[in-house]
């Protein structure tokens, strides 16, 4: 941040003591000090914080992704029966397919209506 060397800290602590003198000298740093404290750990609760608020939000969002996934898979579930279902029920109603006689068709109602036509026939005449 601020490359403050031993030398430029010896130039502003031999100025200090000229403007302030050697009487309030001690007591201007032990303020400065406290003072300097004061905004570090500032810092450090406001960083501290920012830092928890970023870690809140991720964990939030990672739940919610969860949440979402959960969802997604049940439904996916629930969707496509599983594989192992699937051939036994293809496999049965085959069997069932093949036992069964076959069922003659029954007439359609043309034949019939032709038949009772022939049966009994209109003398319009």
């Amino acid at each position: 941040m601020l490359d403050v060397g031993f030398f430029e800290l010896l130039v502003i602590g031999i100025i200090a003591l000229l403007v302030l003198g050697p009487e309030r000298l001690p007591g201007a740093i032990r303020m400065a000090g406290l003072t300097i404290g004061r905004i570090k750990r500032g810092f450090s609760e406001v960083k501290s914080q920012i830092e928890r608020e970023i870690g809140a939000d991720e964990i939030r969002q990672q739940l919610h992704n969860e949440r979402v996934m959960n969802t997604l898979e049940d439904q996916a579930k629930e969707a496509v029966p599983p594989v192992s279902n699937v051939k036994t029920d293809r496999h049965t109603s085959v069997t069932d397919t093949e036992q069964t006689d076959p069922v003659a068709d029954p007439p359609s109602q043309d034949t019939e209506h032709s038949a009772a036509n022939e049966q009994n026939p209109r003398n319009d005449g």
